[in-house]
C-alpha cells in the first residue's frame, strides 16, 4: 500500500491556513471568502464534476488529476464544517471492521 501521510501533511497545512490566515494563500481565501461556508462547497462541487467528466473520458492523468483537486478540496470543505479529517478516517475504519 502506499504512504498516505502526504493527506495527513496536506491537512496539517488547511489547519494552519485556517489559523493563520494569509493574503497570499489559495487555501485562506477560500476559508475566508465572503460566501463563506458556501465557497468551500461550491469549490467542492466543481471538482466532483471534473472528475465525473475526466473519469468518463479514457485519460488516466486527467482523472488522477482531478482526484488530487477533489480529495483536497474536500479537505478544504471539512475545515470549513469545523469536521476532523481524523473523524472521516476514524469512520472508515469502523465501516472496515
Amino acid at each position: 500500500m502506499r504512504d498516505w501521510s502526504i493527506l495527513e501533511e496536506i491537512w496539517q497545512v488547511i489547519q494552519d491556513r485556517a489559523e493563520h490566515p494569509s493574503a497570499g494563500s489559495y487555501v485562506s481565501s477560500i476559508l475566508t471568502h465572503q460566501k463563506g461556508i458556501d465557497r468551500s462547497l461550491e469549490k467542492a462541487g466543481e471538482e466532483m464534476v471534473e472528475f465525473i467528466l475526466a473519469a468518463k473520458n479514457p485519460i488516466p492523468e486527467r482523472t488522477v488529476s482531478e482526484a488530487a483537486d477533489l480529495l483536497f478540496h474536500i479537505l478544504v470543505a471539512l475545515q470549513a464544517s469545523g469536521i476532523d479529517a481524523a473523524d472521516v478516517l476514524d469512520e472508515l475504519a469502523r465501516r472496515r471492521k
